[in-house]
Parts: structure tokens; C-alpha cells; sequence
């Protein structure tokens, strides 16, 4: 009786406990923090809290959910990456690439982020709570005007200067 029952304990027990998600693979964690260089790598829900990836070539790698508070990523190259969901609170992200990047719903609070290159990015959602900005197209709400809105609006304000 008590073999079936811890034989039926063993075969559920997996249907109980899962983890919470896919995570990162170790291999490639253990890559990037080598090489600062992990091109294409599964870094999904990593903790990379306050590591220093300056430089890193982290082009289109699965950072989704990856934990990167307060990482420097001074001069990374974040393009075509997936950060869907990442924490970047408090991260220092000067001259990197999030070029063509999935930055949807991702945590910048209190980040500086300056001279980021976002062209072709989706940002949807971010998370921007006392964000240093400067030199980089994100903006706060509202879509961002068209060429011709644009060129009205220039050609309005220099009316109104002179």
C-alpha cells in the first residue's frame, strides 16, 4: 500500500509544482558573463541584476523578463533583442542599441538612458517613473506625429516666433 502511494505521489507531484516559466539557459548566461558577447542566446528570466555588460553584443538574444536592475549597459548592443517584460530599474544604458528591440512592457524606472538608439523598437506599455531621459526618441504618451503633423507644428512655432 505504501509503494502505490508514493509511487502516485511521485507520478503528480510534477502536475503540482512547475516552475513559474522558461528560464534562461545556463550555458549562454555563463557565455555572456565570459565574453560580454551572447548574439542570439536565451537569457529569458536571467537575474542580471547589477552585472556589468558594457560593450555586450547581445543582438537579437531572449532577454524576456530577464531581471537587469541596475546592469550598465553602457555601449550594448541590444538590436533585434526580445526584452518583453525585463526590469531595467535603476539601469545605466548610455550609447546602446535597442535598434528593431521588443522593449514592450519593460520596467525603466529610475534608468538613465541616454544617447539610446530605439529606431524600429516597440515600446508599449513602459514603465518610465522617474527615467532619465535625454537624446533618445521615447516619448510620454501620445503617438508620435506624422511627417506632415510634424512639419505643421515646426512651421506653427515659427510663427508664433517671429
Amino acid at each position: 500500500m505504501k509503494t502505490t502511494l508514493l509511487t502516485a505521489i511521485a507520478l503528480l507531484s510534477p502536475l503540482f509544482i512547475t516552475a513559474p516559466g522558461q528560464a534562461a539557459n545556463p550555458a549562454h548566461v555563463k557565455q555572456l558573463m565570459e565574453t560580454r558577447s551572447c548574439a542570439g542566446c536565451d537569457l529569458s528570466n536571467a537575474n542580471l541584476e547589477t552585472v556589468h555588460l558594457i560593450g555586450a553584443d547581445l543582438r537579437d538574444a531572449n532577454l524576456e523578463g530577464a531581471n537587469l536592475a541596475e546592469a550598465n549597459l553602457e555601449g550594448a548592443d541590444l538590436a533585434g533583442a526580445n526584452l518583453e517584460g525585463a526590469n531595467l530599474t535603476g539601469a545605466f544604458v548610455t550609447d546602446a542599441s535597442f535598434k528593431n528591440a521588443n522593449l514592450d512592457e519593460v520596467d525603466f524606472t529610475e534608468a538613465h538612458i541616454y544617447n539610446a538608439n530605439v529606431a524600429g523598437a516597440s515600446m508599449s506599455d513602459l514603465t518610465l517613473t522617474d527615467a532619465n531621459i535625454f537624446n533618445t526618441a521615447i516619448g510620454v504618451g501620445g503617438e508620435a506625429p506624422s511627417d506632415d503633423e510634424a512639419a505643421l507644428e515646426e512651421s506653427e512655432y515659427f510663427e508664433d516666433q517671429y
